[in-house]
């Protein structure tokens, strides 16, 4: 069996928006709750793997993910996603940084981008700063998350504090331009050290 899309979502309630997701833009997926014992069946274009990732210590969210990680290149998965909250809600130790970080290790990766942008539901990120509507997310009532309280709504500073990479910013003048001028960005970033590229986002 071959999937085209593994998919690592740090909730369930995130995993299970992103397969809605899927189905509607005509992938045929399947999302399973925790690490998988057992194969998924044919025919199937995309698995989400849904964790409860978002707020476990950091050491045992990257060891979930990891294990995700294994079970979805055992299925066959071409790609691989991970889906963290549209808020980027962490601490200053993660877990997202860490979680990608260490997925991007396991793959060999060396760059990546951080977009949580889900317009439909009033995420967006301009300059690097995620609004929540027509606020700056630090200013929204995720300033108060009792677990996971965003005083920052830029996304450099807020994963650049939760990893080892340097991160950089694709920013919307940029992006409106297309994918030439995204890529020519991304050759840029990667040049000037770059691990990490936030990429803005106002529409789908």
């Amino acid at each position: 069996m071959t999937v085209l899309l593994g998919c690592i979502a740090d909730d369930f309630t995130g995993g299970t928006d992103l397969a809605g997701m899927l189905v509607k833009a005509g992938m045929r997926t399947v999302q399973m709750i925790g690490v998988p014992q057992e194969a998924v069946g044919e025919d199937i274009d995309a698995v989400v793997i849904a964790l409860k990732s978002r707020t476990t210590p950091a050491d045992d969210a990257i060891a979930e993910s990891l294990a995700a990680l294994r079970w979805l290149q055992q299925a066959g998965c071409q790609q691989f996603y991970f889906k963290y909250c549209s808020t980027f809600d962490s601490t200053p130790r993660g877990n997202i940084g860490p979680v990608a970080e260490a997925l991007m290790a396991a793959l060999g990766t060396d760059f990546t981008i951080a977009c949580p942008a889900f317009p439909v539901n009033g995420r967006t990120i301009y300059k690097g700063h995620l609004f929540v509507g027509d606020i700056l997310l630090s200013d929204s009532g995720m300033r108060h998350h009792p677990l996971t309280p965003m005083t920052d709504a830029n996304l450099v500073n807020v994963l650049g504090a939760q990893v080892k990479g340097k991160v950089g910013l694709v920013d919307y003048n940029v992006v409106s331009q297309g994918p030439e001028a995204v890529s020519a960005k991304f050759k840029q970033l990667q040049e000037n050290g770059c691990t990490y590229a936030v990429t803005d986002a106002l529409t789908n």
